[in-house]
């Protein structure tokens, strides 16, 4: 509880929600926007104008608007149809100014009839929805609570408010009406943020199938009323002049390189079967041949197929970087970590790939990690045997996450896909067995490589080896 007595009186603040900007156009009308999203608000006038302008310096009460020269009724048709837009952020403080104790941010237009309008019973019993996440933002006191499924964020001033949230029982009874705590827990109930304990949240299919940290993801990820491309989303550069740019070749490992098969690119063209063939052909083989396994020669040309590094030229003339897949900006953050039980030709180990020399080098002998993350692939494939090579997938988040914000992530579960599209059609021309897996052992890639989880980490695995010797 927040300590406050049963009987308060709190003050409203408002302002423009972050971002939100105005516009007149030709015809004298006013527009707000933000991200996609833009809306007329009635004319021009100059009393308009000065209320905007007031909210988006600082929170105001309605009665500090008044100074704006709107006649009562105006002003309060103006609020309220800014409230009920979603273009303003409700500011709650407690009794003679204290806190304040949270604000209600609108990320979309309100899906209740009256927005954030405190009218309506508001159900004793209510809970923290299980979509809600409640996190601290970069550079900011309190903590935000959002869900991909409300139409407001709550920041918090006062973390203990969430405390009112246990549901009802006779040792937390509701807060009575008119508290502060009623009113933060009536505005994360019609903002979606909290709901009943008794009414089931997900019982339908298409809210149960989901987990909160992948909802959540998936929301945040894609572009909403509230995001504008290059304006927080996307493309940004965020961290350019405040951090160096990461390299686009990841520091080779110190053990001597080992020069792969360099294919006759020319021949390939002449001899490979027809692309339709490979598409039709394609499909995941988990077992291999132990007695006549892959041999170095063939992982080499398997790796030069899918991921050498090759650089093309840009307009002006200077080198830019490419692979054999695409990659969103040619950023190409992945690298590729060979993991190595049975091949003609290669010691046991796990390797790295270096696209850059076509080479290997050993990062970790054989060893219990090695181990581990080999039969990790092998139980998400039933097989009785480890596979001959398994090809970890690791992201250099930076390379990405220096440049673009929001959706980075899941731009780099694009490339994957890409990739193992990639490595499928040459396996299936070259005649091995390969097969993509659905997650894998980062904490145990991380422990073996020495890498930084948040640096570089498992974003994929791909089992390869030799066909079984009945050809299935």
């Amino acid at each position: 509880m927040t300590g406050q007595p049963d009987s308060e009186t709190f003050t409203e603040r408002f302002s423009l929600v972050p971002g939100v900007y105005s516009a007149t156009t030709s015809d004298g009308l006013l527009r707000l926007v933000i991200g996609s999203r833009g809306a007329g608000i009635g004319t021009a006038e100059p009393w308009r104008l000065d209320i905007l302008r007031r909210l988006a310096k600082e929170p105001c009460t309605e009665r500090e608007l008044e100074a704006a020269g709107a006649g009562p009724d105006a002003l309060a048709e103006f609020v309220g149809a800014l409230r009920i837009g979603g273009w303003l952020e409700t500011e709650i403080s407690g009794p003679g100014g204290a806190g304040p104790h949270y604000a209600l941010r609108p990320t979309r237009r309100p899906s209740s009839p009256n927005g954030p309008v405190p009218d309506g019973p508001v159900p004793d019993d209510l809970v923290l929805s299980r979509f809600a996440i409640a996190h601290r933002e970069r550079d900011t006191e309190g903590l935000v609570v959002e869900s991909p499924l409300a139409w407001a964020s709550a920041r918090l001033h006062d973390p203990a408010l969430l405390g009112t949230l246990t549901g009802a029982s006779p040792s937390t009874p509701s807060p009575a009406a008119g508290t502060l705590a009623h009113r933060f827990r009536g505005d994360l109930f019609r903002a979606g943020l909290a709901v009943p304990a008794a009414l089931p949240e997900d019982e339908p299919f298409d809210r149960r199938q989901w987990s909160p940290h992948e909802l959540w993801f998936h929301w945040r990820s894609r572009i909403g009323e509230r995001d504008s491309l290059g304006r927080g989303y996307g493309r940004t550069r965020w961290a350019d002049g405040l951090y160096a740019p990461v390299p686009a070749r990841r520091e080779p490992y110190q053990s001597p390189a080992i020069d792969l098969h360099r294919p006759d690119l020319e021949a390939l063209r002449s001899r490979d079967p027809a692309l339709t063939a490979v598409v039709e052909d394609r499909r995941s083989i988990r077992a291999n041949d132990d007695d006549a396994p892959i041999t170095a020669r063939q992982l080499g040309e398997f790796l030069y197929r899918c991921a050498r590094v090759r650089e093309t030229p840009r307009p002006d003339g200077s080198p830019q970087l490419s692979k054999p897949y695409p990659a969103g900006g040619s950023v190409y953050e992945l690298e590729l970590y060979p993991v190595v039980r049975r091949a003609s030709g290669l010691a046991p180990g796990v390797y790295h790939y270096d696209g850059h020399d076509h080479a290997l080098r050993l990062v970790r002998g054989p060893g219990r990690g090695m181990e581990r993350l080999l039969a990790t692939a092998r139980h998400g494939t039933f097989e009785r045997l480890n596979p001959q090579v398994l090809i970890v997938v690791t992201a250099r988040f930076g390379r990405l996450m220096w440049t673009y914000e929001q959706m980075p992530y899941s731009l780099i579960l694009k490339h994957v896909g890409v990739l193992y599209q990639s490595m499928y059609l040459a396996a299936t021309a070259m005649g091995l067995a390969p097969c993509g897996l659905g997650g894998g052992d980062s904490e145990t890639f991380n422990e073996v490589t020495g890498s930084g989880f948040t640096a570089e980490s498992a974003v994929g695995e791909f089992m390869l080896g030799s066909r079984p010797a009945d050809g299935s």
